[in-house]
């Protein structure tokens, strides 16, 4: 007992100068955020994150705190997220909604990963952009970088562009929805829900519109990220190696070589990663409404604040040299994307709901 305590408080003692810092990070994050909401807390903690990682925090001893919070914590995070989730928001869209909803989802995954092939990028990358765009930013890309092998560079630009377009389409689709619905309810819920990144950046941008739009466009967004599941499920069985093809499961566990590769043919081996069964299980125990209300919400809370931090962190291990060789692609890949999203979610509304 004594050596596994000892054990123990040594683990703490490298983690807490890291998680500590990320901690700070966050909360500074946070509290700009306050003066400029439209742009949502996370953003600003992993550009801090960034900023502070490349310069004055760039040092070894906060190595093992970055890496627990950037890992540990969003494993949680994302757990911790099911709480809130009730699946039987599925049926309040209605069936256009799922149709829309999966339709939606299915063209932006497949255009996100064409049109990143086509720019150069790898498949990992590729596919953090699409489950990034097509489920709920920052937390999809965290659930699938585990699954798809993606290493640390790969998750923070991703992350920072996913982020980036989506607070540019946070202001863009209230103007489009008027001028196209007459900021009319279901279809301006249909358009901001189906289509923007985070759960955060819906709700500021259907407050432009009205009350009622913030209620639907959030019931869209949430059946989105009950979906996560399912794109989870869906990348745990491509190749995600840069030989072979994509869908051979196979070629993917044998010929993936590096640190990455190697984890994601261990990750196709075992199965589901735990957390994305204890999402889907803390979500069927909340939709069955035996959650109390005080409990969901620290949980919402927890969850939230356990996502800047890991933000933050994720932003001190991407390297300056990493944004300036594939920035300036990567946020024309992020505007493609988000410019294809509009006209597919445009298209969808009009053949869906006349």
């Amino acid at each position: 007992m004594t050596a596994m305590l000892q054990k123990g408080w040594k683990q703490a003692k490298l983690i807490l100068p890291g998680f500590l810092v990320c901690v700070v990070i966050a909360l500074i994050g946070q509290g700009i955020a306050r003066f400029l909401p439209m742009v949502g807390a996370a953003l600003f903690a992993i550009l801090l994150g960034i900023a502070a990682g490349n310069t004055f925090l760039n040092k070894e001893v906060f190595n093992a705190g970055t890496k627990f919070s950037e890992k540990t914590l969003l494993e949680i995070s994302i757990v911790l997220t099911g709480l809130t989730l009730n699946l039987g928001d599925i049926v309040a869209v209605g069936w256009q909604g799922v149709v829309f909803i999966t339709g939606q989802m299915l063209l932006t995954i497949f255009i996100a990963f064409f049109i990143g092939r086509k720019l150069g990028f790898g498949r990992k990358f590729s596919l953090l952009m699409s489950a990034g765009n097509a489920v709920c930013g920052s937390s999809a890309i965290a659930t699938v970088s585990p699954v798809v092998g993606a290493d640390t560079k790969d998750k923070g630009i991703s992350i920072t562009i996913v982020n980036v377009t989506g607070t540019v389409l946070m202001v863009t689709l209230p103007l489009i929805a008027g001028a196209m619905y007459q900021h009319a309810v279901l279809p301006t819920s249909a358009l901001i829900g189906g289509t923007l990144q985070s759960i955060g950046q819906v709700i500021a941008s259907a407050k432009f519109v009205s009350d009622p739009v913030v209620e639907m466009a959030t019931v869209f967004k949430i059946v989105r990220i009950i979906f996560l599941v399912l794109v989870a499920l869906g990348f745990s069985r491509l190749n995600t190696s840069e030989e072979g093809k994509l869908f051979s499961r196979k070629s993917a566990s044998a010929s993936d070589g590096g640190e990455a590769g190697g984890k994601a043919g261990k990750k196709f081996s075992a199965g589901i990663p735990w957390f994305i069964i204890g999402f889907f299980l803390c979500s069927v125990i909340f939709t069955t409404g035996v959650v109390p209300p005080l409990l969901s919400a620290g949980a919402k809370t927890v969850s939230g604040q356990f996502e800047i931090i890991a933000l933050a962190a994720i932003g001190m291990r991407v390297k300056f040299r990493d944004l300036v060789r594939e920035g300036p692609k990567a946020l024309l890949y992020g505007g493609l994307v988000g410019a294809c999203q509009i006209v597919c979610a445009l298209g969808l509304i009009a053949l869906l709901f006349r």
